[in-house]
């Protein structure tokens, strides 16, 4: 038997249990991940073991998750959201970085190099957690979460110049200097690849393998173009990751940037788990409790040291108190690149074992508590989910002016393919309506086509009141995530008992929690599709075409009560 068998049987095993454990109180993936290898580790219960072969993998995790960092980082939104990024961004990440390390330098007696390299750490925030809270409660464009996402954008940012500043600073004095500058050169060559040679070459690259119509090329073009920059980055003294980070900020450019991240994306869950796993398992547990005063203490300085800065920062920014509070949560805690900047010190031997144990503990903790932190702040702010006060005026004003001269109309919520077609079907009737959404370039491409769109999220009592609810004659959900439509469901029952209420779904297995909800109908596109799909093989079968629309009206008939009159079978 494979000697290795039995550890993945085990890490697979646990990886199944906790992952779905950690879904199911709606928490990260990664922190789940994180505790399997804390658990399971050798400082735990010593059923993992450390390997080249699973640092190997893990380390590819970071170099897919750079290279999906890579795809964010289009020039255009950099230029959109250019003051938050290098404005409160840079502030937050250089007044952290200098004062963790001025704390390291004097509490732990360690030399300047080794500030910095704690301070870069410790001053990265979560990117995996915060932006999945954010977008999960609607959250991303109130004031707290676009000041949160430009913070986190620029932290994103900084990773490739941390990359390259480390090793060097691991350099001899003597050498330090030369190897700043030597660092410092290959900055401005990668930047000058990436503007000047890049973006022409890359988009010949997948223009070739797209006229293929193979989705297997496009796949092994990208896994070929992630692999073979980060040689080339690993190969000229630099890191994996930067070659990574660098070939997706070129895909980012071209036409074929979601359908890359869509191929990815897979590869950089199970590597990246994988690489959270390793993070766990070099948590020494009796290090920890021998120094647990010390760790406590750590966290402490840690989370309360950087809502302090961001809560400065933002303040002087003329933020509101509200949205500071909860932007200063929301950044609170270290990041997963944060995690693989200690580990980069410790091997470059820039931070010695207890510092590394002591700092990365502290790390863990704050990513742990994170989720906890921010919702509660969002209650003490008095405003849980609904950005701040001056934020939500403005957005429900905007509303109500687009809604004012409508009676009798429909509220589309979620303007995607279904609400785009729902509105279009209204306008051949001559049926007002509005519509909801929160994506900025999907309200500014449907503006731009004089659909009556606005900025709103649905799920909010004053957003619909706004959208004129109580003088609507139909209120249609096409959320894709059936937790949402429900909420929405609820608060336009609770607002509207009499009006009718059609909701979208993916499947079946929502159809009951959203009738008991309130909606008037659901409709799950699996079955629709499915009717589709049996009705044209009936009439390619040889079937005709009047008995296979007669099957499709039957089954209709019998899932939806409110067509049952029209879709009545008819005499053969």
């Amino acid at each position: 038997m494979h000697p290795n068998l039995l550890s993945i049987l085990i890490l697979l095993s646990a990886a199944v249990v906790a992952v779905a454990l950690a879904r199911r109180l709606r928490l990260p993936s990664m922190l789940a991940y994180l505790a399997i290898g804390i658990a399971m580790g050798p400082h735990g219960f010593a059923l993992l073991s450390e390997s080249t072969e699973v640092q190997g993998f893990a380390e590819f995790g970071i170099v897919f998750l750079m290279f999906t960092i890579g795809l964010e980082f289009s020039l255009k939104r950099l230029q959109s959201m250019r003051s938050l990024v290098f404005g409160l961004g840079s502030s937050q990440m250089a007044l952290t970085a200098l004062g963790t390390g001025v704390v390291t330098a004097l509490a732990y007696g360690q030399g300047w190099k080794s500030g910095i390299a704690v301070g870069l750490a410790v001053a990265m925030s979560s990117t995996a957690i915060v932006a999945r809270m954010l977008s999960d409660r609607f959250e991303l464009h109130s004031r707290s979460g676009r000041q949160t996402m430009g913070v986190l954008l620029f932290q994103d940012l900084a990773v490739a110049p941390c990359l390259i500043l480390l090793p060097a600073l691991a350099a001899s004095g003597d050498d330090l200097w030369r190897s700043l500058g030597i660092a410092a050169v290959q900055t401005v060559i990668v930047l000058g690849l990436l503007v000047l040679v890049g973006q022409q070459i890359m988009g010949r690259i997948f223009h070739a393998a797209a006229s293929v119509r193979s989705n297997e090329l496009l796949v092994l073009t990208t896994l070929w173009i992630v692999v073979g920059l980060s040689f080339v980055t690993a190969h000229s003294g630099l890191s994996l990751a930067l070659g990574a980070f660098v070939g997706g900020m070129l895909i980012s450019e071209t036409v074929y940037r979601h359908h890359v991240e869509a191929d990815i994306r897979p590869f950089r869950d199970i590597l990246l788990g994988l690489f959270f796993v390793t993070v766990g398992m070099m948590l020494d547990i009796h290090f920890v409790l021998a120094n647990l005063h010390k760790l406590l203490l750590a966290v402490l300085l840690l989370i309360s040291g950087k809502a302090l800065v961001v809560l400065l920062i933002t303040r002087i920014a003329k933020t509101p108190l509200a949205a500071s509070l909860r932007t200063a949560a929301q950044l609170a805690q270290a990041g997963e690149f944060g995690l693989v900047l200690i580990e980069l010190a410790r091997q470059l031997r820039l931070i010695d074992a207890g510092v590394f144990q002591i700092t990365l503990s502290a790390m863990l903790l704050s990513m742990f508590i994170a989720p906890f932190l921010i919702n509660r702040a969002a209650r003490l702010s008095g405003d849980l989910g609904r950005g701040d006060w001056a934020h939500k005026a403005t957005a429900i004003h905007n509303i109500a002016v687009h809604s004012m001269d409508l009676g009798q109309h429909v509220v589309i919520c979620g303007f995607g393919r279904t609400g785009g077609r729902i509105a279009e079907f209204l306008d051949i009737e001559k049926v007002p309506f509005i519509a909801l959404d929160v994506d900025p370039q999907r309200i500014a491409d449907a503006s731009a086509k004089g659909i009556n769109i606005v900025f709103g999220n649905a799920d909010r009592r004053e957003v619909l009141q706004a959208a004129g609810i109580a003088r609507a004659r139909a209120v249609v959900v096409t959320y894709p995530e059936a937790h949402s439509a429900e909420r929405v469901v609820r608060i336009v029952r609770a607002a509207r008992p009499d009006i009718p209420i059609v909701v979208r779904t993916s499947d079946d297995k929502d159809v009951a929690k959203l009738k008991a909800a309130g909606a008037t109908e659901v409709i799950p596109e699996v079955l629709e599709s499915s009717l589709l799909i049996a009705a044209e093989t009936l009439v390619q079968a040889g079937i005709p075409m009047r008995n296979a629309i007669q099957h499709v009206r039957t089954a209709r008939a019998e899932r939806y009560a409110s067509l049952r009159d029209f879709y009545r079978p008819e005499d053969r």
